[in-house]
């Protein structure tokens, strides 16, 4: 097994040692219940809100099997992320930089950056639209003082990993709880409900949006930034610690994964119940909000913002963080978080200031995601299932057949989604 390196992120914390019979007690996981809750923002991202929002209110119910088939495929690869990190103290992106060629690490690189700036753009773009609706202000305001917010966060950083944990829990919750009051008064129907999580369906009409769903729910910058924040719950020389940490890696992943896909599924039978229900076409998140004032009340309309907000600041904070993931692992390039932030403004800002519609550039900045997903997997799979570089935490060979099974799929759907874009169409 490899040395542990040192985190590109985190800073070493103290944590309870995960040795002996008891370690299953709530006082020592709870310390261990943290990286899954960060990544988990990125799967409920102002992304996810656009593709959500179209998806429910253009076909109904009828997309809810597409986030529950991307739920389980991220709880499986995020898993496999965490194990990573674990097994070789190093991230996705430096055991790439470790163990392949150049050209390829290069490649890999910019397809991962490409996937990132797609993801911040998604995140800093709701944030604004978030701070916009609650505040009454132009777009181009509620940016900077979005990117403001965002560079406060992360500057708390520097007084531990876990205060920025703990006011990432906070927003969830406060995700969570707004979706779970907007299903209270939307009153959706349960059986269509049913149907639409478990009778796949889908046509070349919906297949934009559901490669959209895939990719803003199986995010690659999350299983990078994934494999990177697990090494601060690591005890070098302790293998045995190190080998309970796995498991708990696996309960923050389905604990965290699960939260957000209740939320994803939340959006969309929102929508479903109140604008498809209606007849009623949504063409922005700020639409959205608009029409719920009149359908559900300002109560709904206000929980919707503050929701957005949240989402928004949360996701933005944590994607900077996987940007220098994958700087510093792939080039061994680090710079300062609010560095990164001030730079991946800048095409937020530029699509605020052309006016391009906000909901078209978040959904097609999902679909960006989806295309990169093989190029995030496939070197996931390939390190994972080998002895060579994980010793005793290689994949079992069920483990290798899911996940490439999981990897035909994600393509699968990518060429149904190009042979759509030039005009093809289908149904199944």
């Amino acid at each position: 097994m490899n040395d542990v390196h040192q985190s590109t992120l985190t800073e070493r914390i103290a944590f309870p040692t995960l040795t002996g019979s008891k370690i299953f007690t709530f006082r020592k996981i709870f310390p261990f219940l943290g990286p899954a809750f960060i990544v988990s923002v990125g799967y409920i991202d102002p992304g996810n809100w656009a593709t959500n929002i179209a998806g429910g209110s253009s076909f109904g119910y009828k997309l809810l099997w597409v986030l529950l088939l991307s739920n389980l495929m991220a709880i499986f690869l995020q898993v496999l992320a965490a194990k990573l990190g674990i097994a070789t103290g190093r991230s996705l992106a430096e055991n790439c930089r470790e163990n392949l060629s150049k050209p390829l690490v290069h490649f890999l690189w910019t397809t991962a950056t490409l996937a990132a700036m797609a993801t911040d753009l998604a995140e800093f773009l709701g944030a604004a639209i978030g701070f916009k609706i609650l505040l009454g202000i132009p777009m181009f305001p509620a940016a900077l003082i979005a990117g403001v917010t965002v560079f406060a966060i992360l500057w708390l950083k520097q007084f531990g990993h876990r205060k920025v944990e703990i006011i990432i829990f906070s927003m969830v919750a406060v995700v969570g709880i707004g979706y779970l009051a907007e299903l209270f008064l939307a009153k959706p129907d349960w059986g269509m409900i049913g149907k639409g999580v478990f009778v796949p369906s889908i046509d070349s009409a919906s297949i934009l949006v559901a490669i959209g769903m895939l990719g803003a729910t199986v995010m690659p910058h999350n299983i990078f930034l994934h494999s990177d924040l697990i090494k601060s719950r690591m005890l070098p020389g302790n293998p045995e610690h190190n080998r309970n940490l796995l498991h708990m890696a696996k309960l923050d992943s389905a604990i965290a994964l699960n939260v957000a896909w209740f939320i994803n599924s939340a959006m969309i039978i929102m929508s479903a119940a109140v604008f498809f229900k209606n007849g009623i076409g949504i063409d922005s998140i700020e639409q959205a909000h608009a029409t719920l004032t009149p359908l559900l009340g300002t109560a709904s309309s206000m929980i919707f913002g503050i929701a957005l907000l949240s989402a928004g600041l949360s996701s933005s904070t944590t994607g900077t963080m996987a940007g220098q993931t994958i700087l510093q692992g792939f080039l061994r390039i680090k710079i300062s978080p609010l560095l990164t932030r001030l730079i991946t403004m800048i095409p937020a800002l530029v699509i605020i200031g052309l006016q391009v519609n906000a909901l078209q550039a978040l959904v097609l900045s999902q679909v960006i995601l989806s295309l990169q997903l093989p190029f995030t997997i496939l070197p996931l799979i390939y390190f994972t299932r080998s002895r060579k570089i994980m010793g005793d935490f290689v994949n079992k060979p069920f483990v290798n057949v899911l996940a490439y099974l999981i990897a035909s799929i994600i393509i699968f759907l990518n060429g149904l989604l190009l042979f759509q874009t030039f005009g093809g169409e289908f149904s199944f």
